[in-house]
C-alpha cells in the first residue's frame, strides 16, 4: 500500500480497480482540523482526468508499471507498431491508448510507453517536437503593444497560433502538451 502522501506528479496507483497517474499534488491543511490531499489524476483506462480527496491518513493500492522508450514505425489500422530499440521487439497499441497524440507521432520518434503488466497504457510524448509550417497568412504588424499571433498549420495537420514574424516553410517546436507554438528553429 501507498500512502496518499507519497503521490507525487507521474506516481501511478491502483484505486476502485483502476489504474491512475497522478498529474498535480496539493497538500491543504486548514485551521485546526486534519489535512487533507487534493490530486487531479488520469484514469489509465478511460484516459479521463478526475480530481480527488483524501484524508491525510488514507492509502491506495501500488501498481507496478514501467515506462519503456519506444520508436514509432507506422500505423496498422486501428493499432500504432512500435519498436524496442534495445531487442527490436514490436508493440502494438490500440488508438484509444494513444488517443489525441496521435497527430503528433512522426515515423522514428522515440516515446515513453507506461506498461502494466505488459499492457500499454499512456504514451508520453518528448515536450518539444519539431514540425515545419505548411500554411500561413503572411504577418502584418499594426501598432502593438504585446505579441500579435496568427493561425498556422503544421505539417502534421494540427491547427496552432504563431507569432507574426513565423513564414510558411519555418520550422518550429511545438510544446506537445497543449500544442501551443514553443520557439522558432535556427
Amino acid at each position: 500500500m501507498l500512502n496518499v502522501q507519497d503521490l507525487r506528479n507521474g506516481v501511478t496507483f491502483l484505486l476502485d480497480g483502476a489504474p491512475y497517474v497522478c498529474l498535480k499534488y496539493e497538500h491543504v491543511k486548514m485551521g485546526r482540523g486534519s489535512a487533507t490531499i487534493r490530486i487531479k489524476a488520469r484514469n489509465l483506462l478511460t484516459g479521463a482526468t478526475t480530481e480527488k480527496s483524501f484524508v491525510n491518513s488514507a492509502r491506495v493500492e501500488e501498481i507496478n508499471t514501467v515506462r519503456r522508450p519506444m520508436q514509432y514505425l507506422y500505423k496498422d489500422g486501428k493499432n500504432f507498431v512500435f519498436m524496442d530499440p534495445k531487442n527490436y521487439e514490436q508493440v502494438g497499441v490500440s488508438s484509444e491508448v494513444v488517443g489525441s497524440e496521435a497527430s503528433y507521432l512522426l515515423e522514428g520518434t522515440i516515446v515513453n510507453i507506461l506498461f502494466w503488466d505488459e499492457r500499454p497504457l499512456w504514451i508520453e510524448l518528448p515536450p518539444k517536437m519539431e514540425f515545419t509550417v505548411k500554411e500561413t497568412d503572411p504577418g502584418v504588424k499594426g501598432n502593438s503593444v504585446s505579441n500579435l499571433y496568427k493561425d498556422a498549420v503544421l505539417d502534421n495537420g494540427v491547427k496552432t497560433r504563431v507569432p507574426l514574424f513565423i513564414n510558411q516553410g519555418d520550422k518550429v517546436l511545438i510544446d506537445t502538451r497543449d500544442g501551443s507554438y514553443a520557439e522558432r528553429v535556427k
